[in-house]
């Protein structure tokens, strides 16, 4: 990620208010969490850019170092949906040309929502349009809604722009949200989350070692930790895509789950992901897992044998759904 201050051929990014590099200018801001970056935040970020092609300035997008509410509700935090990297890098994609990360620690989480306005949007940002979710709240208690922004704006000679909520297409009456999305993959409905996404969701880390069990049984699988901060889909087996460094993309089956058959009491749900159809040394690489379907729920089997008789089953149905019928 880029230095504070630091432009790349995207996007500034600037860490905190007192980033050296951080000028007053006319700004149309963007602010929230954008946890998961779906299909409603992009369109406040498409009306956004609209809103500033029209007065030549700059979208910033200000967001945060940490969930909110692992300061105001730590024992409620929800898992997050990616890491503010990859916030970052779909911000700069959907065309946000500044982003502007605070630091969300009790002094932010006590000021007033004039205080944010006055001495953040207006005094420090210069921020001439404000673009918010028509639920958006800020300030303390979360007493800050459009309505305050759009009654300082007339004071003020400033904007506020309130987006309506986007809704679901899929047959469930209510508007997308992070909120909706975690639901989805505790459900393990991956489809479900990349439809409120508008792209498959994904989980990154890095590959490490495992106990080499399944290179034994012929389905060797890069093993990938995933914090236990970050969401990701219930236990079970998927078909998905898995990215290499180099932009190779492979078709694979993905585990998420406990191993019952090997570990009864194991205490962490482990992401195995086997590379259908490719041989080669993983270890130590960035990986990039994307899910796609569903094709069932974890069991505990009988032994090795019954095991590798239902791995051979997984492989086989995520390779037809991800590559379709005699594609190898």
């Amino acid at each position: 990620m880029e230095n504070s201050g630091e432009v790349n051929s995207i996007m500034t990014i600037y860490r905190g208010l007192n980033d050296a590099h951080l000028i007053r200018r006319p700004r149309v801001i963007a602010p929230g969490t954008f946890d998961g970056v779906h299909l409603g935040h992009t369109e406040v970020l498409r009306q956004a850019r609209r809103a500033a092609d029209l007065n030549d300035s700059k979208v910033t997008v200000l967001t945060f170092d940490r969930h909110p509410a692992e300061v105001v509700r730590p024992e409620s935090a929800p898992r997050l949906l990616m890491s503010l990297d990859h916030k970052i890098e779909l911000l700069a994609a959907h065309g946000v040309d500044e982003v502007l990360i605070m630091p969300f620690d009790e002094s932010f989480a006590t000021m007033t929502a004039d205080e944010f306005i006055d001495d953040i949007l207006v005094d420090r940002l210069g921020v001439n349009t404000a673009v918010v979710g028509e639920d958006f709240h800020f300030g303390v208690h979360r007493s800050g809604t459009v309505a305050t922004l759009q009654y300082a704006g007339k004071t003020n000679g400033r904007n506020a722009i309130s987006v309506p909520l986007r809704q679901r297409v899929d047959g469930v009456h209510e508007p997308i949200s992070s909120t909706a999305i975690r639901r989805a993959l505790d459900g393990g409905h991956v489809e479900e989350a990349t439809g409120m996404l508008g792209r498959d969701f994904e989980v990154r880390g890095v590959v490490e070692p495992g106990d080499q069990r399944g290179r034994t049984i012929g389905f060797p699988t890069a093993n990938i930790p995933v914090p236990k901060s970050m969401c990701f889909p219930a236990d079970a087996v998927y078909a998905g895509w898995y990215e290499r460094p180099s932009g190779e993309v492979v078709p694979t089956a993905i585990s998420i789950g406990r191993r019952p058959t090997f570990y009864e009491h194991a205490n962490q749900s482990l992401l195995e992901a086997h590379l259908i159809d490719f041989a080669g040394d993983l270890y130590g690489e960035p990986a990039r897992v994307r899910f796609v379907g569903l094709i069932r729920s974890q069991r505990r089997f009988d032994g090795i044998d019954a095991l590798k008789a239902q791995l051979t089953i997984d492989v086989a149905e995520a390779r037809l759904l991800l590559v379709g019928p005699d594609q190898h």
